[in-house]
């Protein structure tokens, strides 16, 4: 199979002759039609990532058909279009059996545990917990594009911040999970505003629903702004970035009992930000993480966009080549342009 290899971290992947992945006896082999560019794939080529070992192949928003079936997969057949979560859960640990694969005391992420779909096909493990079969109407793009960006925004906005119509909510970076999170949360009835540096962003983040902006490169003070958009903070505030500076503006701009959630990851010099501690004492703030999302949860996600409620497709930026997804993994940190990057010829 053709797929970006890099043997080296930091040093520009290369596009190699590999051989085809075989399925492992509880896994299938998946034929990449579309895959996401993401951050987190940029952190692993880079070295933050302590599970890769070299040489590698990233990649873990991904869409397909199933090409190979191991011999004790039930629930699958040759043919089927599906995605899969970014965090996968071996299904029989306590936290599979409590629901939470997300969390899994042995999870496996292709592209970071394994080779991923930055090729043309790839090993998915536990396939009858962790595949998501894709409806017809959805192409393998968007699919693609759901990832780990727009489920783990999902979780984080109704699962983690249970928020509800009528309160505001901020998220902090607009990029493909900030912007899948403004989507998200205004199309359940909140009110979002959304925080960048980029205008470009910005005015994406307003097309999708956000009821104001804040430019943080144009503010004096993100805290204060937000506190007066809403009239003393948010209910629910997202770092979609994954920066001390808005991990502590999010943590900040909330109200009394408000809660933070941290999507963005933490990583290298960044892992252990400040926290304003006395604020979230005195006002009985709450701060989760959200990591991913769980195969058995697409079910209420798939259904609002088929419902039209959202519409992810609307995230997707630019649709490039696997060898033109060298140049865009390795530009991530950079923050060029606004939407998803897909790659959807191999």
């Amino acid at each position: 199979m053709k797929a970006v290899v890099f043997e080296q971290f930091s040093a520009p992947p290369k596009i190699q002759q590999l051989p085809d992945p075989t399925p492992e006896a509880h896994g299938v082999v998946v034929k990449v039609m579309a895959n996401g560019v993401c951050r987190s794939d940029w952190h692993g080529w880079v070295g933050h990532d302590t599970d890769i070992q070299l040489p590698h192949v990233p990649g873990h928003e991904l869409s397909g058909v199933v090409e190979a079936v191991g011999k004790d997969v039930t629930k699958w057949r040759i043919g089927d279009h599906v995605t899969v979560p970014f965090v996968g859960g071996c299904g029989t640990c306590p936290e599979c059996h409590s629901g939470n694969h997300q969390v899994c005391d042995s999870q496996f992420q292709p592209g970071f545990t394994h080779w991923g779909s930055f090729a043309e096909y790839v090993g998915i493990h536990y396939a009858d917990v962790n595949l998501v079969a894709l409806p017809e109407t959805l192409d393998f793009a968007t699919a693609a594009s759901l990832g780990c960006r727009f489920v783990t925004s999902f979780r984080a906005v109704v699962d983690q911040g249970q928020t509800s119509a009528g309160q505001w909510v901020a998220v902090h970076g607009c990029g493909g999970v900030g912007l899948s999170a403004v989507m998200i949360a205004n199309a359940i009835g909140a009110n979002v505003v959304a925080i960048d540096i980029s205008e470009e962003a910005l005015n994406l983040a307003r097309q999708l629903g956000a009821v104001a902006t804040v430019n943080a490169a144009k503010v004096a003070n993100v805290v204060e702004a937000v506190a007066e958009i809403t009239r003393g903070g948010v209910h629910v505030s997202l770092d979609a970035l994954g920066h001390p500076t808005t991990c502590f503006n999010s943590i900040s701009n909330l109200r009394k009992r408000g809660k933070h959630i941290q999507v963005g990851l933490m990583l290298a010099e960044n892992s252990t930000p400040a926290i304003p501690m006395s604020k979230v004492i005195a006002n009985e703030l709450e701060i989760l993480g959200s990591h991913g999302m769980q195969a058995h949860r697409y079910d209420a996600m798939l259904a609002m966009i088929q419902y039209g409620k959202l519409a992810p497709e609307k995230l997707i930026g630019k649709r490039i080549t696997l060898e033109q997804s060298i140049d865009a993994l390795m530009n991530m940190d950079k923050f060029e342009g606004a939407g998803v990057t897909v790659v959807t010829e191999f």
